[in-house]
């Protein structure tokens, strides 16, 4: 696994990677690192560095500004103090808080659209797209690169309480594209749904010349508010990768950083085998857009 995963971020990320930081308790990991280690460049493994637990990124990296799932954090805590030869620390998992009825973030698109007056493009997504149609369609790696995290916690807090955003104020074009990714992955559920989840895996069993027609069958039956969100959303992908002599990003580069942010499993997260087919059914979606959603043309269906 963690030969896959370093070859992984080597041929895709090895460009723009500046540290990779590989964090595991077992000295099993540490071993097998050494022996595939000759296989990747050297200038690569002086960027990779392996610490035994989460505290230790503290001599590394900014900690605080890290986004830790709590569930990762308990299970660090447990490791750690069963090293130490005492008990797991107690969980103390806080009472859920019911969201604001400005919240845009971690709720679910009807919860969006019945306080946003009907909207059928929630106000995160038709302000990001709308900005970067304007502004960023000629950036070079625009939603590969990444922002400041706490400018992008400061932002989502801002939606959530229903004020203004102007991103203007950032000066920095990558903010408004963290956070059209940062929506669509805190979704409660997925934009393509859970229940596609199997279906579209199965998309590398479909011929290759079937793959766009498949396509538009699975893309047919999602929900309608779902469907005109996916498709104002690919329609402005696709204009970003018509873009792609000057932004670099091609239908297959918005695939792998799009992709787990439209689909994930109900339990667990997406696996590194899920990767490939849920990239080649993204890619479809952007690049072949007119032919895939020509299967259904709402009367509201709003376009960027």
């Amino acid at each position: 696994m963690l030969k896959t995963m370093v070859l992984v971020y080597y041929y895709r990320y090895k460009k723009n990677l500046k540290a990779l930081y590989v964090v595991h308790p077992t000295n099993f990991i540490r071993i097998l690192w050494n022996i595939f280690k000759p296989l990747i460049s050297h200038k690569f493994g002086k960027k990779l560095t392996y610490v035994n637990y989460l505290g230790e990124l503290r001599d590394h990296v900014n900690y605080e500004q890290l986004i830790i799932p709590p569930e990762v954090v308990r299970h660090d805590e447990k490791l750690m103090a069963t090293q130490k030869g005492g008990p797991p620390p107690p969980v103390k998992v806080p009472p859920p808080r019911p969201p604001l009825p400005t919240q845009q973030f971690g709720v679910s698109l009807q919860y969006i659209q019945e306080r946003n007056k009907g909207s059928l493009i929630p106000p995160v997504m038709s302000q990001t797209v709308s900005y970067l149609k304007q502004k960023g369609l000629h950036t070079e790696g625009i939603f590969r690169r990444s922002a400041r995290v706490q400018i992008i916690k400061d932002v989502q807090k801002l939606y959530n309480l229903g004020k203004p955003v102007n991103f203007d104020d950032y000066n920095d074009i990558h903010i408004p594209a963290v956070i059209l990714k940062t929506f669509l992955r805190e979704l409660s559920q997925p934009l393509l749904t859970f229940d596609l989840y199997e279906t579209i895996l199965g998309i590398v069993t479909v011929e290759s010349s079937l793959r766009i027609s498949r396509c538009k069958d699975i893309i047919k039956s999602l929900p309608e508010p779902n469907f005109i969100v996916l498709k104002y959303l690919t329609c402005f992908l696709h204009m970003v990768s018509q873009e792609s002599i000057r932004n670099k990003m091609s239908p297959s580069n918005l695939a792998c950083v799009f992709g787990v942010n439209l689909i994930w499993p109900r339990q667990g997260s997406v696996s590194l085998s899920a990767l490939t087919p849920l990239n080649i059914f993204t890619e479809i979606l952007i690049e072949h857009y007119s032919t895939v959603f020509s299967s259904r043309s709402p009367p509201n269906q709003v376009l960027p």
